[in-house]
């Protein structure tokens, strides 16, 4: 018998236990986790460096991160932001660094010094870390006094508890049990995640990156599937847009620009089966007419100089050669000598880049699922579901993620927080 049992050990899981441990110290708290080991998606986050948060410290601008949960999490950020996370770390003597990029990081560049804490902290404070307890089944026990109580089988055992908290990601045994209770579940599709693609201007310069715009449109061949979620359907107008670094991998292109698109485009990039166009401005400054201008300036100022080794534009040096490759310029084409056809094709290729997409691969080691509980199903005042008192939700199990940059640990933080404060204010 335990007071609280927390069901999922990662992230959330810990940093709610934790919470609720230091509030009440007297109360019986287990974690169950169904690995052989805890904390495994901290391990990796990062590349193995552990993104903590993001400093963003203005709840209003840090929910403009997350494509699902942007509106619920507005009051939630209010009580519990990034600046309480990089205290609560500094508290247990953990700094934090702050990358050019707003990422925020352990100054010792380690998840593992993440994963010291929370099992440090559990040991303080008393909490049952119970490993190889893959969960069953949940069932609700009503009491005497008309409040619930709840039974959870493990492969191993079975306990009682007065609380729940649900904090296991996407794991879909969880969410069909879940489900037999009486909640609503979005379906889970992939978020975060880099685009495939094999391309004579793109291939033989992976690690090129550059900033740029990126658009996705819709394929045709998957038209009929989509159109209801699309601005249009006529294969012209851009259905998802995003800007940022673009990188060139060996499979196709990754970078931030991507991971946005890919994050806020998770539902319809999944119903499209990862088969669309892009359109690439390498060149954001510019469109395709400025470019066009100038081009009629250099083509006097540089004109006997060969195109292919006179980079005329803010691209990288691979990339340039590429484009000029791809608009039927050769290595000894003079600006003097090429036509115009020539300079509105290298125009086009620099500023309206049009790729095929074709399939996706996991960013690194991260994966980040879109789907969960329903949010109108969760009071985000306490995190506890509005189906079943005494059942409390903290991280990915609810239909919240985030861009890349330490939003989804932000996420995870802010509800176990929340949800511990309730649980703690329960047994008072």
């Amino acid at each position: 018998m335990f007071d609280v049992i927390v069901i999922g050990g990662g992230a959330a899981g810990f940093y709610t236990a934790i919470h609720i441990a230091e509030a009440r110290p007297h109360l019986k708290i287990a974690i169950l986790e169904r690995g052989k080991d805890v904390l495994g998606k901290v391990k990796v986050s990062g590349g193995g460096r552990c993104n903590v948060t993001h400093a963003e410290f203005d709840p209003r601008e840090l929910v403009k991160n997350y494509p699902r949960g942007e509106k619920e999490l507005l009051g939630p950020f209010h009580t519990y932001c990034s600046g309480d996370t990089v205290a609560f770390f500094e508290e247990r003597g953990i700094n934090l660094k702050i990358e050019p990029d707003g990422r925020m990081f352990p100054t010792s560049d380690s998840s593992q010094t993440i994963i010291d804490c929370f099992l440090g902290e559990a040991a303080r404070l008393g909490i049952k870390v119970l490993k190889h307890s893959a969960v069953s089944a949940i069932e609700s026990l009503p009491m005497e006094n008309h409040e619930t109580a709840w039974q959870i089988t493990t492969i191993k055992h079975q306990y009682q508890c007065k609380k729940v908290v649900v904090a296991t990601g996407s794991n879909p045994k969880i969410w069909k049990l879940l489900k037999d209770l009486g909640h609503s579940l979005v379906p889970a599709v992939p978020s975060l995640f880099t685009f495939n693609c094999k391309d004579k201007r793109i291939s033989g310069i992976p690690g090129v990156s550059t900033m740029a715009e990126v658009e996705v449109f819709e394929n045709r061949v998957y038209q009929s599937k989509v159109t209801t979620k699309l601005k249009s359907n006529n294969g012209k107008s851009a259905i998802l847009t995003s800007d940022g670094p673009l990188l060139i991998t060996h499979w196709g292109l990754s970078g931030p620009a991507i991971l946005k698109l890919s994050a806020w485009g998770a539902r319809v990039l999944n119903e499209m089966e990862y088969r669309f166009k892009i359109r690439v401005n390498w060149l954001p400054e510019y469109n395709f007419e400025g470019l066009m201008g100038l081009f009629s300036e250099i083509k006097e100022i540089e004109a006997k100089k060969t195109v292919l080794r006179t980079k005329a534009v803010e691209v990288p040096r691979r990339l340039w050669t590429n484009l000029v490759r791809a608009s039927d310029i050769s290595e000894t084409d003079k600006w003097a000598d090429i036509t115009k056809s020539q300079l509105e094709k290298l125009a086009r290729q620099l500023t309206e880049c049009e790729l095929k997409i074709d399939g996706k691969s996991t960013f690194k080691e991260e994966f980040v699922t879109a789907g969960g509980i329903d949010l109108k199903e969760i009071n985000f005042k306490t995190y506890e579901s509005k189906k079943l008192p005494g059942m409390y939700f903290a991280g990915e199990v609810i239909d919240v993620d985030a861009i890349t940059g330490g939003f989804n640990f932000q996420n995870a933080w802010t509800g176990g927080y929340i949800a511990a404060q309730a649980i703690a204010n329960a047994f008072k």
